[in-house]
Order: structure tokens, then C-alpha cells, then sequence
């Protein structure tokens, strides 16, 4: 698949890495950075969204998105794995969900840029009900990546579950042009412990990217025991 991310906004919060591990996959290690686990909330526009050789999809390609991830190991190979997958297109979500076998979800999705203000609505509807999640952040100046922008952001693929283990997609994009950012307002706790985790605490990790053109390679079953 190809598409175009654009107007990304990347919150984290640290988690203790066995928090995390107890809700992944016998056959995935929590990726950790500074000794702790990351959970991300990533809200975005993805556009475009189309076959790799072929033209995006006018209206069921381009929608806003909010993710909750963090990131994981397999053997020698590290990834992204989702705890949700916010949109608000229900075809998307149900395509996603059967091909990719990604925990979609639909609702009332917002997510938009108003100069340097992004704002981001989640109202989930379907397959479950989630209470009103809000993020708002002001993006500033192009920052050059810390260590640990690396770590969040430098993923080149994802997991997802089977019946019998897990898959791995190849992810391929060029390096995130990031900028500092200040988070003005979140109310995502919501969405955090739809995902089984507790509510995050503490210090906050805000970034932004104007965004990439990204392709995603053919889910392939992986070795229980790499």
C-alpha cells in the first residue's frame, strides 16, 4: 500500500516495560529507550491511500487517524505495534482489520491544522465506545532528532497479531522532518486505557512532522521463536 502522512503530531508517555510486555504477544520483547517502555499517541491525516503502483482513493483514502502504539522486538527486527487505530471512515477500518488484522476502530475522527495549531477529536463508535478524547498542539521550528526521536520515530515496520502468532510488515518512508511542539491541551486518558494500559503520568514527549510519503509491504508471518 502506498499513502501520504501529513500533519503527524507524536506524544509519549514512559511506561514501565513490563506494564507493556503484559499486554504484547508471547512472540514480541518490548523495545525500551533510557530503561523504559514508550506509548505513543499519534494523530495524523493520512491521504491517498491507494494500491503502491496504482492512483490513491479520492474520499475512502484521505482521513484522519490517531493511533496508540509502542514499539516492539523480534529477534533482530524492531517495529511498531498498535493498541488501536482510530478513523472515521468504517470501510478503512473493517478493510484494515481483515487484511492487516490492525485494531481498527471508527468514530467521530478529527484532525486538522489551522496555521501552527493542530487539533485532534476522537469520538470512538464502533467496535466498542470510547468517552471524548482531545489533543491540541502548537508546532514550532524544525528541531534535528534526538536519540530518542530516533527511537519513536525511525520504525520501519509493524507487527500484528494471528491466530497463530504474529506478522511483520516492511514500512518505507524517508527520515520524519520534525519540529518542537507544545502541547496546549490533552484529554486522551480515554483512549490510553481503552488499550488495557493504566492512565499516563508524568512527563510528556511532543514532536510534529509536516510528513512523509510512506509504503507498506505485504504482511508475512514470522517465527514464533526467532
Amino acid at each position: 500500500m502506498a499513502q501520504h502522512w501529513c500533519d503527524l503530531v507524536y506524544v509519549h508517555w514512559r511506561y514501565e516495560p513490563e506494564v507493556v510486555q503484559s499486554l504484547l504477544p508471547p512472540a514480541l520483547r518490548v523495545d525500551t529507550f533510557d530503561g523504559s517502555a514508550w506509548v505513543g499517541l499519534i494523530p495524523f491525516s493520512m491521504r491517498g491511500i491507494g494500491l503502491a503502483r496504482g492512483p490513491g482513493v479520492a474520499y475512502f483514502g484521505t482521513f484522519s487517524e490517531v493511533n496508540v502504539r509502542t514499539y516492539v522486538r523480534h529477534g533482530d527486527r524492531s517495529g511498531v505495534w498498535f493498541f488501536s487505530l482510530d478513523v472515521d471512515r468504517l470501510v478503512p477500518a473493517v478493510v484494515a482489520r481483515a487484511s492487516y488484522r490492525l485494531p481498527y476502530c471508527w468514530g467521530a475522527t478529527f484532525h486538522r491544522r489551522d496555521g501552527d495549531r493542530l487539533t485532534t477529536v476522537v469520538n470512538r463508535r464502533w467496535p466498542d465506545r470510547v468517552d471524548t478524547a482531545r489533543v491540541e498542539v502548537e508546532r514550532a521550528e524544525p528541531v534535528t532528532a534526538t536519540e530518542l526521536d530516533v527511537f519513536l520515530t525511525a520504525r520501519w515496520g509493524l507487527f500484528s497479531p494471528t491466530r497463530r502468532g504474529v506478522r511483520y510488515a516492511a514500512v518505507d518512508h524517508g527520515p520524519w522532518p520534525l519540529r518542537q511542539a507544545r502541547l496546549v491541551d490533552v484529554a486522551a486518558d480515554s483512549l490510553i486505557e481503552a488499550t488495557g494500559l493504566p492512565r499516563p503520568r508524568g512527563e510528556v514527549h511532543v514532536r510534529c512532522s509536516d510528513g512523509v510519503a510512506v509504503r507498506i509491504g505485504r504482511p508475512r508471518r514470522v517465527r514464533s521463536n526467532p
